[in-house]
């Protein structure tokens, strides 16, 4: 195989790899489901990942984490069988992956909506930017860095 198609052909495993490990992540963020094990979270780090958010009122409320395990614990702390949502669904838009060789860089716009234990009901949308890496040949989650863009008070029970 010549060496531009094999280039080709990497990149575009790179991206549908990456695609997948978002997909995988979001699905178990999305509540109601069944409890998420942390270890479930973890597999889909790396050992040295970061996990943070970025602008005053997104790094005020989530801080950063370090570590595959702080990460999984701190994302896997909101999620069941924690009580903190009701209702948390994602999709993802405006997708922009770039693969170089055993690394990426991934953005993309999220919407999500969630109704909380209270009761309260938001829709919000956020900025990823998310660099990952291939180990071994499995590609993971390096340095997740999430912003809030806009969210809207959507009253309380808006969501069933």
């Amino acid at each position: 195989m010549d060496q531009a198609l094999l280039q080709r052909l990497t990149t575009l495993e790179g991206e549908s790899a990456v695609r997948r490990l978002m997909a995988r992540y979001m699905d178990l963020c999305d509540v109601p489901r069944a409890p998420t094990r942390v270890s479930d979270l973890a597999e889909l780090f790396c050992i040295d990942a970061i996990w943070e958010g970025i602008g005053s009122q997104t790094a005020q409320t989530f801080g950063q984490h370090h570590g595959r395990e702080a990460v999984a614990a701190f994302v896997g702390g909101y999620l069941p069988p924690s009580e903190h949502f009701r209702l948390n669904l994602h999709c993802l838009t405006s997708e922009s992956i770039r693969v170089d060789g055993e690394t990426a860089q991934g953005q993309w716009i999220m919407q999500q909506i969630s109704t909380y234990a209270d009761g309260r009901s938001e829709w919000f949308g956020t900025r990823l930017n998310i660099d990952f890496r291939c180990v071994d040949g499995l590609w993971l989650i390096a340095h997740f860095r999430t912003q809030r863009l806009f969210n809207m008070n959507l009253g309380t029970e808006a969501c069933a």
